[in-house]
């Protein structure tokens, strides 16, 4: 099989319209026989935030997590950057994609700025690097430097999550997956948080794959939206798109903020 995908586009990567991430056909079917997804088809262009919304066990998660091989895909084929992930090993592939969890997940016996070096130093960054890379990821997300020594305890919810963030970043990998990861925060940290991503992904282009169940956060943040119900993808579209569909299902999902919507 061609390591380019259906969809590819002949370009280089990092310029615009290079499709970072390719689903064609893809399922996802467990040994009982259980059709977690199915039929599943899109593509990613570089410095999209890409977001997948839908009710409760419609599949969101499981196409998401199916990028990083954290669950592997059953049927179909998935290419990042041009090449079928089946071919990249699975820990190469999770180094070279950012990881946002809405519980964070920072270890807790760590300082803020080891945590965050974690993945540099895995990849065998030289100490200055990683030191350079810990100091511009404080600049970029807003957090002060004082926080460095902290432990995760110490700090509020808001700055965890940006915290989790800098991790996801910190080995300039040009994926990053975030799985509903400012769910948990009161409305004004969701907020504020919602607003430095997009500020923080106008500076540095990265293609975001984001999972939430908030249609207005998907609306704020998505240059693309699919929603998705039962395995399956309903429908793809821009905010404007979604905003004057006529789809059963759209509408359905539109209904609780449609008053609140520009």
């Amino acid at each position: 099989m061609s390591k380019k995908g259906e969809f590819y586009k002949d370009n280089k990567p990092g310029n615009k319209g290079w499709f970072v991430i390719e689903f064609k056909d893809v399922g996802k079917t467990y040994a009982d026989g259980t059709k977690a997804v199915q039929h599943v088809n899109f593509t990613v262009e570089q410095g999209e935030i890409f977001c997948l919304i839908g009710p409760s066990g419609c599949g969101k998660t499981t196409t998401m997590k199916m990028v990083n091989r954290l669950i592997d895909h059953t049927e179909g084929q998935i290419w990042i950057d041009g090449e079928p992930i089946m071919s990249i090993n699975e820990h190469e592939l999770r180094r070279r994609i950012g990881y946002v969890l809405q519980q964070i997940a920072l270890f807790p016996h760590m300082t803020i700025e080891e945590n965050v070096s974690v993945v540099p130093e895995l990849l065998k960054w030289n100490k200055e690097k990683v030191v350079q890379r810990v100091d511009e990821l404080f600049r970029l997300t807003g957090l002060n430097t004082s926080l460095k020594k902290k432990y995760p305890s110490e700090l509020s919810g808001g700055q965890q999550q940006r915290v989790g963030v800098m991790r996801a970043l910190a080995a300039e990998q040009d994926v990053i997956l975030m799985d509903e990861p400012f769910s948990a925060l009161d409305p004004i940290s969701r907020e504020q948080l919602q607003n430095d991503l997009l500020h923080l992904n106008e500076e540095l282009g990265k293609t975001i794959l984001f999972v939430t169940h908030d249609m207005n956060e998907a609306l704020k943040l998505g240059s693309r939206i699919c929603l998705m119900n039962a395995g399956e993808i309903a429908f793809i579209g821009t905010k404007d798109e979604v905003l004057a569909s006529n789809d059963p299902f759209v509408q359905e999902f539109m209904r609780q903020v449609r008053g609140s919507v520009e």
